[in-house]
């Protein structure tokens, strides 16, 4: 399964990029999966609802199938944040899995800083970044591509591929 990481810190373009970089890669024939992590209590199901009632009365894992979509609902119930391996694990066959966050773990990563951001960019302390997508010069050592040039970045998204730096 490769792999791809996009890291940044808030309101600096992250999920604008892993979007469009979904887009990108679906668009030229791939599976794409994605997995974004949340720092805030995250809860898809609404108060009131069947599944909720399912969830409050003690399950597990509830799962909502529709004619369109399903999801699996898990209730950690005090058990520890799932890794990000553990995560993957879940997900179904792919070509591409689009990571948003995660920001510790050491998969390959490309970093988003804009010139707005109030933050110094990641890259300066995390070898996993391997490419950085920004609006300004960059003083990184590696690739640097414009953020709004997707295509450039998916080019080089599917070049790890190749060299298998991609995968977990």
């Amino acid at each position: 399964m490769n792999v791809i990481g996009i890291v940044g810190w808030k309101n600096c373009g992250k999920t604008t990029l892993a979007s469009a970089l979904i887009r990108e890669l679906s668009s030229r024939g791939l599976v794409v999966n994605s997995i974004k992590h949340a720092h805030h209590a995250v809860d898809v199901d609404q108060p009131g609802t069947d599944s909720y009632k399912h969830r409050e009365a003690g399950a597990q894992e509830v799962l909502l199938a529709g004619g369109q979509r399903f999801a699996i609902m898990h209730e950690l119930r005090g058990a520890a944040e799932p890794t990000l391996k553990e995560l993957l694990a879940r997900l179904g066959p792919c070509d591409w899995v689009v990571v948003e966050g995660f920001k510790t773990d050491p998969h390959a990563k490309i970093e988003v800083h804009r010139q707005t951001c109030e933050k110094a960019p990641r890259h300066h302390d995390d070898p996993s970044i391997i490419a950085v997508a920004t609006d300004y010069p960059t003083d990184f050592d590696g690739p640097a591509f414009d953020v709004n040039d997707v295509p450039a970045i998916a080019d080089f998204v599917l070049g790890l591929e190749e060299a298998s730096m991609g995968e977990v």
